[in-house]
């Protein structure tokens, strides 16, 4: 007999099917994909061509969207805890996600006692080190790569914003990626610790999608015993299909009639902004082509997540060229991808005669340029927008790393 389960979580959707032979149960199949917000799709897609299935599903909120049998996610780390465990006695189960970190803890039957959860700040969450990471350029298994043997640069635990801010002034100051990956595991690690401090555990298991940062587990190997088994990514799943083993529910197809309930939002809704486009004034520049000869200004912004530069001509202030690159966690770097960019769009012999740096990487970016022009944002704000308007009082700016109300 088979059956399959799904686990609808935060940021990805595990799928798993198992199979009853009479004599053993085994899996058959198992994946973990990122859903992206579209959990409908990804969940056709997952079940696509795969026929008439008994199907349950688990999860924290998104298994309420479906009209399968659900579980909740403490009955699926019990039931997959107890076919796995193989008489070892742990203290507890920890899910660590990518939304949040859990910790079960688990009884000498196999069932969970307690329940401890870390606080709501999404700093040091599976999704949260995945955001720093691709800020950097990197991808998880590069991040992991390069700070393999680093001695971590100190982050902020207990708020992501502080935290995000931490990785990006350390950047900014020439810090080693490296160094900055090892900092969030070694705190993501001890977002671990802090639940098994307050379970008083000593002998856990780990699972979850971040369980899969061999770094973050390396770091809490050296504190205390941990296990990590392979069915980590999927654990909840694997519960919910056992769980289909046992109560047999009804074979299903899966189609969008028989998968999703009617979809009831919490949340009251305003017309789309499009709908007000008649009463926002855009304002724009004169823009030109450069010619030999021309006198030009660079306006350089080196942001946390991305950089910008343009170049704007001396005698009637059009703008002649611009780009927007990412910067990837190196403002020095990122600074000079565009000056390159730049120079691909005006003739060679133009004059740069002086050149402006705002943003969170001003000054190491203005430092490699030797130039004196380093402004804070809040001054290029109010430059630009008494240039557009000097009638304006109010500025609403919302960057990557932070939104200002001037």
């Amino acid at each position: 007999m088979y059956a399959t389960g799904l686990c609808l979580g935060a940021t990805n959707i595990s799928m798993v099917t198992v199979e009853d032979d009479g004599v053993d149960i085994t899996i058959v199949e198992a994946v973990t994909k990122p859903h992206e917000g579209e959990l409908r799709r990804t969940v056709l897609e997952l079940l696509a061509e795969k026929g008439k299935l008994r199907l349950c599903a688990t999860g924290r909120k998104f298994r309420h969207l479906l009209k399968v049998p659900t579980i909740s996610e403490p009955e699926a780390v019990e039931l997959a805890y107890r076919h796995l465990n193989q008489g070892e006695k742990l203290d507890a189960v920890v899910s660590a996600g990518g939304e949040t970190f859990i910790l079960y803890e688990i009884d000498e039957q196999g069932r969970i006692g307690d329940v401890h959860t870390g606080n709501k700040c999404a700093s040091g969450t599976g999704e949260f080190f995945l955001q720093q990471v691709k800020r950097m350029g990197l991808s998880p298994a590069e991040a992991i790569g390069e700070a393999a043997g680093c001695n971590p640069y100190p982050v902020a635990s207990r708020c992501s914003v502080f935290c995000k801010s931490d990785c990006t002034h350390a950047l900014n100051k020439g810090e080693d990626k490296g160094r900055v990956v090892a900092g969030l595991c070694q705190m993501m690690a001890g977002k671990v610790l802090e639940l098994t401090q307050k379970a008083r555990a000593k002998n856990i298991l780990l699972v979850g999608g971040t369980a899969q940062n061999s770094l973050m587990v390396d770091f809490l190997r050296s504190q205390i015993e941990i296990s990590v088994p392979e069915q980590a990514p999927y654990f909840e799943a694997l519960g919910a299909a056992l769980w289909g083993l046992i109560h047999k529910p009804d074979f299903i197809t899966p189609l969008p009639e028989t998968l999703f309930a009617p979809y009831k939002s919490s949340f009251s809704f305003r017309p789309p902004l499009r709908g007000a486009e008649q009463l926002v004034e855009f304002k724009s520049m004169e823009e030109g082509e450069a010619r030999p000869g021309d006198r030009l200004l660079l306006g350089l912004d080196t942001g946390s997540t991305t950089t910008k530069a343009v170049l704007i001509r001396e005698q009637d202030q059009a703008l002649v060229a611009s780009i927007y690159l990412r910067t990837s966690g190196d403002p020095v770097q990122a600074a000079r991808n565009c000056y390159a960019r730049l120079a691909q769009q005006v003739p060679a012999d133009v004059k740069i005669i002086g050149l402006g740096v705002t943003g969170s990487g001003r000054y190491i970016a203005g430092l490699h340029a030797l130039t004196s022009g380093v402004i804070n944002e809040i001054i290029a704000h109010a430059a630009a927008a008494l240039y557009f308007d000097p009638e304006v009082d109010t500025i609403l700016e919302i960057g990557g790393q932070d939104a200002k109300y001037t």
